[in-house]
């Protein structure tokens, strides 16, 4: 019989603890300079840093810049990406440890838009696991490039709905230190340090923070979060960087939430209080940039991530799940603990070729790509007991893994001065395999995708320019989904057929943007319609179409108004979907889940001088929780709670103050009006935040 003991000691913590504060003391000793050169470390940019940039891309931008984020003040990058055109968020906890991000009517459930911190991608596992387990730390975010349409097809896979790169600061010269308080005994201290060569060829620094809280229901969590990252001239033509990355995560959250008589009565316990969610994860990113000559760049990325993630949940009492407590239902739980842990490894390699050449009698922009990457994930089930509730028995070992490679290549006709036309071209090839340690079963499968694209921009007028473009996306069946039963499931990917056209422009005051959008799948893969033990399935056709629309205007007398809007009148199931047995399963319409009709956000500003001030409002239409379109919220046999969920409105207001150069102080009340909803359902509903109260400071030396 095998046992272990994962969870790590006490004195091992503490060990690792004090080894990030080294960390920290070690880059304060790196010489700074008096006046910061104009320094840019490699990376890999999904949109790019000015507006020229984001007027080459043939489909929707947009950018969350950092005076966005200051203004804004998110505990999270979930909260940051809330304002955004197209997105909906599907909020389980204010630190948002667990990402659930939609974009377009694609469920805000499941993982359709890729993820990537500075170019590298950020889900655990791309085709071997779920996408969901690691969110990024906003406290180390500069800002936050999102990119839609067929220019998706630079990067891959699962870009049905698009791409969002959280871009990291770069170091500056100098020590910064800021602070938060807050609502639930919210605690944040971050440190920022930095330093140059006097010559300005080489930089280095880090940010670390360390945020706790009691948390909204008693879900308190312990963080701390460590980036390191520098970069170097190599001669006259090539700079390299690198970037290292540790974070760790002990949360008190749970896949179960509270029942519906004690949602009624704004209950704030825990309802899983021995629920515990550990996550750790380093990373090291090494980048390259080598300017060949005027015209041709080459930028290659090599990037390795490792990451454990153990939930420790205590299971309930047989026969007798529920029980009453002060006239509240709650959940009865039992003496047995499940460890449901589960690690990853990551290695990958992306390397990209740009030059600007003038063949075929024109200007043209062309970009050569190519990634290899493998991943691993070790999924382990642990059985245990309250008196030792983090050791046991091992009772599965189970081993996925995935190789893949991908080539792309698209060509910029820049026909003249008001239109280019992009050609693309994306090929995935990816082998997956999953192996029973213990009963000695192996299963794999392999698929080749070929992902053709389309864009085009033209310059109508100098505040008109008209995008848009046709591409196929897809994204891969999953190990634990394509090898279930130790056998080739034939679970296809999904596969979509989408389409854009919009227009955009932008001047000193009035900037906008209006798209329409289609997403045609012939296969989608959905849970299944029991939602008893989150299987997945071929879903088949499903449509998504709408309109995105957003508008700003600054006064210029200190106010400025940003709204946006999306409409999505079709997120739904194209024909009736039968069961084994013959009978109906999913009828034809339904709408599928998580995919709100209407998001809408709106954000007065104003500032004068040292102040900035704003108001935001964040609109989400009701939306169905499961794909037999339950109105009704209830529980089923299995413990699972389906149902609409009625829309709301939350509204946010921020300020701050710069009392001099160096020292500035900020405040915010999220969710001023303090409504009280649902926001998602699980094993239990999960309720969206109380209002809550946070207060800081900065200071620069």
């Amino acid at each position: 019989m095998n046992c272990m003991t994962l969870a790590p000691s006490t004195p091992a913590r503490t060990l690792r603890r004090k080894s990030l504060f080294l960390a920290v003391a070690a880059t304060l000793s790196l010489p700074g300079s008096v006046v910061a050169a104009d320094v840019a470390l490699p990376r890999i940019d999904v949109v790019g840093e000015d507006a020229e940039a984001q007027q080459r891309i043939p489909g929707a931008v947009n950018v969350v810049t950092k005076e966005s984020l200051e203004r804004a003040q998110p505990l999270s990058t979930e909260a940051a990406l809330k304002s955004v055109p197209g997105v909906v968020i599907k909020p389980e906890e204010e630190s948002a440890v667990v990402g659930n991000i939609g974009m377009r009517g694609l469920s805000a459930a499941d993982y359709k838009t890729l993820i990537l911190e500075d170019g590298v991608p950020v889900a655990p596992g791309l085709f071997v696991g779920n996408g969901r387990y690691y969110n990024p730390r906003i406290q180390r975010m500069d800002s936050i490039e999102v990119l839609k349409g067929a220019a998706s097809l630079r990067y891959g896979p699962s870009t049905i709905g698009g791409v969002i790169n959280y871009k990291t600061k770069t170091p500056e010269p100098g020590v910064s230190l800021s602070g938060r308080v807050g609502s639930h005994d919210y605690q944040e201290a971050t440190i920022e340090a930095g330093g140059q060569s006097p010559s300005g060829d080489a930089i280095g620094g880090l940010v670390f923070t360390d945020a706790r809280s009691d948390g909204f229901q008693d879900k308190g969590f312990e963080m701390q979060d460590l980036m390191i990252k520098g970069g170097m001239a190599i001669g006259d033509n090539q700079w390299i960087g690198a970037k290292f990355t540790h974070y760790e995560n002990d949360a008190n959250i749970s896949y179960r939430g509270v029942f519906l008589d004690a949602y009624k009565a704004e209950a704030s316990f825990n309802p899983a209080p021995d629920d515990w969610f550990l996550t750790e994860r380093d990373s090291f990113d090494i980048n390259h940039e080598w300017a060949i000559n005027a015209d041709t760049t080459l930028n290659t990325l090599l990037y390795w991530s490792e990451m454990n993630r153990d939930y420790w949940r205590f299971g309930t009492v047989s026969g007798a799940p529920t029980k009453v407590v002060n006239g509240l239902t709650q959940w009865n739980y039992s003496d047995s603990v499940n460890g449901n842990n589960r690690s990853f490894e990551r290695l990958g390699l992306d390397s990209r070729l740009a030059i600007r050449h003038g063949s075929f009698g024109m200007r043209n922009e062309t970009e050569l790509g190519i990634r290899v990457m493998d991943e691993e994930m070790v999924d382990q089930t642990i059985n245990a007991k309250r008196a030792t509730p983090r050791s046991g028995t091992l009772a599965k070992d189970v081993v996925d893994s995935a190789t893949s490679y991908a080539l792309f290549a698209q060509n910029r006709f820049i026909i003249n001065d008001r239109l280019a036309i992009t050609p693309g071209v994306r090929v995935e090839s990816y082998e997956q395999t999953r192996e029973d340690l213990q009963k000695n079963q192996r299963a794999e499968t392999s698929n080749t995708e070929v992902l053709p694209g389309l864009g085009l921009t033209f310059q109508v007028a100098p505040m008109a320019q008209l995008y848009g473009g046709v591409y196929k996306a897809f994204g891969p069946a999953l190990n634990g989904d394509a090898l279930e039963g130790y056998q080739d499931q034939q679970l296809e990917a999904e596969h979509s057929i989408n389409f854009e056209i919009g227009v955009r422009g932008n001047n000193e005051r009035l900037r906008y943007e209006l798209t329409a959008f289609r997403m045609d799948f012939d296969n989608q893969i959905i849970p299944a319609n029991s939602n008893s033990d989150f299987q997945r399935t071929n879903g088949g056709e499903t449509l998504h179409q709408g309109l995105e629309a957003a508008i700003g205007y600054d006064f210029g007398n200190g106010f400025s108004v940003d709204a946006n809007a999306t409409w999505i009148p079709d997120a739904e199931f194209v024909g009736n979907r039968y069961k084994a047995d013959g009978s109906l399963d999913i009828p034809d319409g339904n709408r599928v889940t998580y995919a709100p009709e209407w998001v809408a956000n709106l954000i007065f500003a104003y500032q004068s001088g040292p102040l900035k001030t704003a108001l935001s409002v964040n609109y989400i239409d009701e939306q169905f929780t499961d794909a037999a379109n339950t109105v009704a919220i209830k529980e089923s046999t299995s413990g699972f709670f389906t149902g609409q969920l009625d829309a709301y409105t939350t509204v946010d207001l921020t300020a701050s103050y710069a009392i001099n150069k160096q020292f500035s102080v900020f405040g915010a009340v999220k969710n001023l009006t303090d409504e009280h909803y649902v926001a998602s359902l699980r094993q239990g509903i999960y309720v969206g935040p109380e209002r809550s109260v946070e207060v800081g400071a900065k200071y620069s030396f």
